[in-house]
């Protein structure tokens, strides 16, 4: 039997482009359809709802994910072609020790959605 969990459901403009932006850095899709789309990194499961009206400029929608190997997360991100910026959409931002004593870092994809990126 599988374990609870719980799994964001971020919004996509546009099904296509979402997949090709998260495959670029490793996801792969385990389901799709019309109105449902799920992309699979290894242990970390990302799913999708159509909302051809987001704005990526306003966008509030958000999400965490906690991974043993920050580094390689956010250099195979980088390597994609997601540019280090402080505006802009996509966006990484480098990972740092923040006050919390975590180190994270941040992605912000091609909808306005933010990843916050958590080393375990």
């Amino acid at each position: 039997m599988a374990p609870d969990r719980a799994l964001p459901n971020l919004p996509s403009s546009d099904f296509d482009v979402t997949q090709r932006f998260y495959e670029g850095f490793g996801f792969r899709p385990t389901f799709r359809d019309d109105g449902w789309m799920i992309l699979r990194r290894g242990d970390v499961e990302i799913e999708f709802f159509p909302h051809p009206d987001v704005d990526p400029l306003t966008s509030s929608h958000q999400c965490t994910i906690r991974v043993d190997d920050l580094d390689e997360l956010w250099q195979a991100i980088h390597e994609a072609g997601v540019p280090v910026a402080r505006t802009g959409c996509p966006r990484l931002h480098e990972p740092r020790i923040e006050s919390s004593g975590l180190r994270i870092g941040y992605l912000v994809d091609t909808d306005g959605t933010q990843l916050t990126l958590i080393q375990n």
